[in-house]
């Protein structure tokens, strides 16, 4: 079972990877992670368009090799994007030789200092081989300052992928736990389009109404 907010054990035990950005200004980052997908991420971008913000996209690199113009929109509307392996492979149940590779394969990819381990489970082993890593500096094309691996996880879960809770709950689950500097995770994938239909563009007006400025990872 998930929890909205992260349990401050893992916290703890993980207090390298970047949780929120504490902040005294009302910042928040909008990350939707398992796309890019036909209409879900498309319904995504069209949202953010509207209101006229940016987010980040931790993207499955199978994904992108299937719907190669919805992730050339990703950045050609401005958006950040991170890795989130090309399976989704969850790192607790996974060789650390698979799972590096995996990673690897979605980097090609993306090109990205950015990486969010599926369903937020990575081993300590994993993440030390990612960071002390070199392959990134040679591969990502990015500025020297950016060339760091970060490796992302979330203060405030949406829900969304959850079909037991409405679209109400995970709005609700949203408002009651953001606060300054928080990164916000939705899904733009099938199994969470009915909760984030509805609760996307309900949190995002709520948010600005309450003063939040939003930008990218």
């Amino acid at each position: 079972m998930y929890t909205v907010r992260p349990p401050f054990f893992l916290k703890w035990i993980y207090p390298k990877l970047l949780w929120s950005r504490p902040s005294s200004e009302k910042i928040v980052y909008l990350t939707f992670d398992d796309g890019p997908i036909p209409n879900v991420t498309e319904f995504v971008l069209n949202t953010l368009k509207n209101f006229k913000i940016k987010a980040t996209f931790f993207c499955i690199g199978d994904n992108i090799e299937k719907y190669p113009a919805i992730f050339a929109r990703l950045k050609q509307d401005g958006h950040a994007i991170g890795n989130h392996t090309f399976n989704h492979l969850k790192g607790w149940k996974t060789k650390d030789e698979t799972y590096l590779e995996n990673f690897w394969k979605c980097q090609e990819l993306t090109g990205t200092h950015l990486f969010r381990p599926p369903y937020g489970r990575i081993k300590k082993s994993q993440i030390n081989k990612l960071v002390n890593g070199s392959r990134l500096k040679l591969e990502s094309g990015l500025d020297p300052e950016n060339r760091k691996l970060q490796i992302v996880m979330w203060d405030v879960l949406s829900g969304d992928f959850d079909q037991r809770i409405s679209g109400e709950q995970c709005y609700q689950n949203v408002v009651k736990n953001v606060r300054n500097g928080s990164i916000i995770v939705f899904h733009d994938s099938l199994k969470a389009w009915d909760r984030l239909a509805y609760a996307l563009p309900k949190t995002i007006e709520f948010l600005l109404n309450e003063g939040y400025r939003f930008e990218v990872l």
